[in-house]
């Protein structure tokens, strides 16, 4: 017997996906690609390895995610290379590689396996899934309004409908620029009542102590200055437009003056959808407007703006609220006698299959009794039973029995076994 420390085990914050979970999982997927779908957006699939370049270039060198949280290495060739920890940047990429931005306006979404390295709480992994979009090439609030409808309606469509809305604005980079200064004067004159993240944040990027959960940092956070309120007259006309379409949209939104968001690359528009079902990790959505980053990673100056959503987080959220579905079982288990038996089920299962592609037909493999074999049915959850005995194949009929039902037993021929199993009837 091999003991427990002898197992390989999956690495800390990397999370298997079992059957019972998938459902939902399903669920939460095909429901975003749909809206997504239904808004006029085209799918693009990403590599999860990049040059280590792009997201110094992208998210920023003196970020938490470059410094410590990305799982970089040297290939053989001596490049450094970095598992994906976000989407924007190789989307990005790809736009300007394949010359898709080039004067266009270009709508795309992706979805998979994210990495970062940090510490596995409820809601954040280390291998994390997102479904992302990014639309390129418009520059009103017109769009940035239209995106966040969109995430709302994801959220509705999933049953989510009372999460909350919070907007604002990060100005141009000269006013956010003037406004570090003050905000780290601010802070200088609190130095001690910093904690040692918020203290090392204020060397390297100011604005992320404004994202700080630590309770006792409150008071001195919601003393400092506020960006909003010494925004750029364009972008302060840019947030009136956004607010404007907003409300006349009649969605409800909250203007958090302390959302900054996590990423250098982010400029005017950001916003986040919140839920207080996930404790401290409440973001289950969030997105902003980046109009300089395709020129900094090496494209044509290009207005851009675009969201992620943590499928993680969304599936706890579902789960919760609405419980585990129930893992369908198949339509049919087909029961056999013997060897010849063996071939005639699958030819029998594989007209099912033909006639009906959403029918799920299970044929018993691995021998056993017939009585086995429909302990065997029960388990796996199959509403009928098919059994092709010698006899049944003597006979040409087939004996079907409900296992999950009253529905009295039934004998049918073959093409009469195909229509009721193809029909839907189960």
């Amino acid at each position: 017997m091999t003991s427990d420390s002898n197992r390989i085990q999956s690495i800390r914050g990397f999370a298997d996906i079992l059957p019972s979970a998938t459902p939902v999982w399903r669920q939460v997927e095909t429901t975003l690609q749909a809206t997504l779908a239904a808004y006029g957006y085209d799918e693009i699939r990403l590599p999860a390895l990049e040059h280590t370049e792009l997201f110094a270039r992208s998210i920023g060198e003196v970020t938490d995610i470059v410094e410590k949280e990305m799982y970089s290495f040297e290939d053989r060739n001596g490049d450094s290379l970095s598992l994906r920890p976000e989407g924007t940047a190789g989307c990005v990429r790809a736009g300007i590689q394949h010359g898709l931005l080039h004067s266009k306006e270009q709508r795309l979404w992706y979805a998979g396996p994210m990495f970062r390295h940090e510490r596995p709480q409820k809601g954040r992994y280390r291998q994390f899934h997102q479904i992302g979009a990014e639309v390129f090439g418009l520059q009103g609030p017109d769009i940035d309004a239209e995106m966040i409808l969109m995430t709302g309606r994801m959220l509705r469509a999933l049953g989510l409908g009372d999460v909350r809305l919070e907007i604002n604005s990060l100005g141009s980079a000269e006013a956010r620029r003037a406004y570090r200064e003050e905000l780290v004067s601010h802070f200088r004159a609190h130095w001690e009542a910093l904690d040692a993240d918020a203290q090392r944040r204020l060397e390297t990027n100011p604005m992320r102590v404004l994202d700080s959960k630590n309770p006792q940092l409150q008071a001195v956070i919601e003393s400092a200055p506020s960006l909003m309120d010494r925004l750029d007259e364009a972008s302060r006309a840019h947030f009136e437009g956004l607010t404007r379409i907003l409300d006349a949209a009649g969605q409800p939104y909250t203007v958090n003056p302390r959302l900054v968001r996590g990423l250098d690359y982010y400029g005017r528009t950001v916003f986040e959808w919140v839920s207080d079902a996930l404790g401290a990790q409440g973001t289950v959505c969030a997105g902003g407007r980046y109009d300089r980053l395709v020129e900094q990673i090496g494209g044509n100056d290009t207005p851009a703006i675009g969201f992620a959503t943590g499928i993680e987080r969304l599936v706890s959220l579902v789960t919760e609220r609405f419980g585990v579905p129930e893992v369908a079982g198949p339509d049919a288990y087909l029961v056999v006698g013997d060897e010849a038996a063996m071939g005639v089920a699958h030819r029998l299962s594989e007209r099912v299959r033909d006639q009906s592609p959403g029918a799920r037909i299970r044929v018993h493999s691995g021998g056993g009794s017939f009585k086995s074999q429909f302990k065997r049915a029960d388990r796996c959850g199959a509403r009928y039973a098919v059994v092709l005995g010698e006899s049944e194949r003597a006979s040409g009929q087939y004996t079907v029995k409900d296992l999950r039902g009253d529905e009295p037993q039934r004998s049918l021929d073959e093409n009469e076994l195909i229509e009721f199993l193809s029909a839907g009837q189960h």
